[in-house]
Parts: structure tokens; C-alpha cells; sequence
């Protein structure tokens, strides 16, 4: 064998053992990035992704419930409910948006993250919710906890709809404290008067699904 032949055989393994090392290297850290992705990573790279189409060559089913589009979560809570809404702020451990099914349509929501109990993907959403958001892009509002954004529905005395397991509860919430609400329950779309109020109730914030605002 030509000492030039035999060089160039040596520096071809060379080449390919660097390039399958390289490749190793690649996969190990997307494995790794992938590891650190949260449920709040999937969510809010979901809701940056725009609308894909189905592929009935792959046998991907279109979404028959709410119109989807660009940007819209199809949400299964604890309660089984499936809800459709595009989100417009995230928090630490929340998302607030617009609710688009039929019956809430046009209304607002704060959603716990600790209550999705799925996420409804189309096989072309998948890639699109692994990506990373960049560390530049976080905002004050991204470490605000939902028990801030409890205080301020009940600071303003706003008339909400807390979902939870045992039923939906229309009223105002009177106090927030660490790991739970009081909510004076009154007829949805009327002031907080005592005459009005019905019953106090004393929800664990654990409990609840959903925070709907008329």
C-alpha cells in the first residue's frame, strides 16, 4: 500500500469517528435541553407557534371542538372539560387569555398550571413546543405567582366564576391568603351587596381549575 493511500484512508476515519462524535455530542445535548423543558416551556412556545394544518396522509386528525388558529391551547382541566383559549400573559405558575368555546366565548380567564391536566397537540404542533424561549425575552410579569393575580381580582372587587372539581362559583373574592380564597357567592353579573350574598365559601387555591371573568 502507497503511504499517501494510507494516510488518506487514516484521515477519512478520523473525519468519520469526529463526525459520529460530533453527532453523539449534538443529541446528547438536545436530550439534556429537552430534560429541562417545563410545562410553562411547552405552553408558551405553543402559543408562539401558528396553526398547522392536519395530514390525512399520517392519519392526523383536525380538531373538531372550538375554531382553532394561530396560537390557541386546547386545554383538558382535572375536571375532564376541554377548554380552547389564546393565551395573552404568562406567569410564573399561570396564563390569562380569552376563552373561545361557545359558551364563554369573549371572555377572559386565569388559568393555574397546577389544573392542566393535559394538552390537546395536532401532530404538526409537536415540534414547534419544544422550543426554548430565549432568557431575554423574560419580563417582570414572568415571576409573578397567581396569588398576586388573586389579590388584584380582589382588590378591584371583580365579579368572577371560580371552577373547581365540586362545581362553578360565581361571586367576589373577599380575601386572598397563602393557600386559599374566600368568596362571597352572589347571583353572576351583580354587585357584591350582603343582601346579595348567599353563602361564604372557603376554597383551597389547589382547588381551583379556573378563574373566569364575565
Amino acid at each position: 500500500m502507497r503511504w499517501d493511500n494510507l494516510f488518506d484512508d487514516l484521515e477519512g476515519q478520523l473525519e468519520h469517528e469526529l463526525h459520529a462524535e460530533e453527532i453523539d455530542l449534538r443529541a446528547e445535548e438536545e436530550r439534556l435541553r429537552l430534560g429541562r423543558l417545563s410545562l410553562r416551556n411547552r405552553l408558551t412556545s405553543l402559543a408562539r407557534t401558528p396553526e398547522v394544518a392536519a395530514d390525512p396522509r399520517r392519519g392526523s386528525e383536525p380538531w373538531t371542538g372550538s375554531v382553532p388558529g394561530a396560537g390557541v391551547l386546547r386545554i383538558v382541566l382535572a375536571t375532564g372539560e376541554t377548554i380552547a383559549v389564546r393565551p395573552t400573559t404568562f406567569g410564573r405558575d399561570w396564563l390569562a387569555g380569552d376563552l373561545l368555546d361557545s359558551v364563554s366565548a369573549g371572555s377572559q380567564c386565569v388559568l393555574p398550571l397546577a389544573a392542566v391536566a393535559g394538552v390537546v397537540l395536532r401532530r404538526g404542533e409537536i415540534p414547534g413546543s419544544l422550543g426554548t424561549e430565549p432568557e431575554s425575552a423574560a419580563r417582570v410579569v414572568d415571576r409573578i405567582g397567581l396569588a398576586f393575580v388573586l389579590r388584584d381580582l380582589c382588590r378591584r372587587r371583580s365579579n368572577v366564576e371560580v371552577h373547581t372539581r365540586a362545581g362553578v362559583l360565581p361571586g367576589t373574592i373577599d380575601r386572598v391568603g397563602r393557600d386559599h380564597i374566600d368568596l362571597a357567592l352572589h347571583a353572576p353579573g351583580t354587585l357584591r351587596r350582603e343582601a346579595e350574598v348567599h353563602q361564604y365559601r372557603i376554597v383551597p387555591v389547589a382547588e381551583i381549575q379556573l378563574v373566569r371573568l364575565p
